[in-house]
């Protein structure tokens, strides 16, 4: 008999602290959400999200600022519809995240396969890439009562 066990990667993963304000993330939330398979180590997982979150902070900063003016100390005080038990503010908040570290993560884990298939998965990638990043943009416009549409005169 064997002794060895596949037991995927040392590092656990576990949530990350994200302020007073905002959620914290929890990393293997964001694994099964996402798909993300073991391929993806915990601490790239975890860098990516950190980014994520810093990005997201950042372009919430004021809605935070007038938040707690208003006197919610979290985001899951604002008042909102509940989804599931909870704000459907923290549900758009996670897919943010969780749709910006995925694009992040697979924009670094492209197929460098010089073949034609190689060159169609890449573009395959790219499109998944876009659109995550346009699924995350349209979550941060939710939070804050921002359209989704863009136009432009010509």
């Amino acid at each position: 008999m064997s002794g060895f066990i596949a037991t995927g990667s040392s590092a656990a993963e576990h949530t990350i602290e994200n302020g007073a304000f905002w959620p914290e993330i929890d990393c293997l939330a964001l694994r099964a959400a996402m798909r993300l398979d073991a391929s993806v180590t915990a601490e790239r997982l975890e860098a990516a999200a950190i980014n994520a979150m810093i990005e997201a902070n950042g372009e919430l900063a004021t809605y935070r600022q007038d938040r707690e003016a208003e006197g919610h100390a979290t985001l899951a005080a604002v008042p909102a519809e509940q989804i599931k038990g909870e704000s459907q503010l923290l549900h758009l908040y996670r897919r943010a995240i969780y749709c910006r570290a995925t694009a992040e993560l697979v924009e670094r884990y492209r197929n460098y396969d010089a073949t034609n298939s190689g060159e169609q998965k890449a573009t395959e990638e790219s499109t998944n890439i876009d659109e995550l990043r346009r699924d995350a943009r349209h979550a941060l416009r939710s939070i804050l009562g921002i359209s989704h549409t863009t136009v432009e005169l010509l």
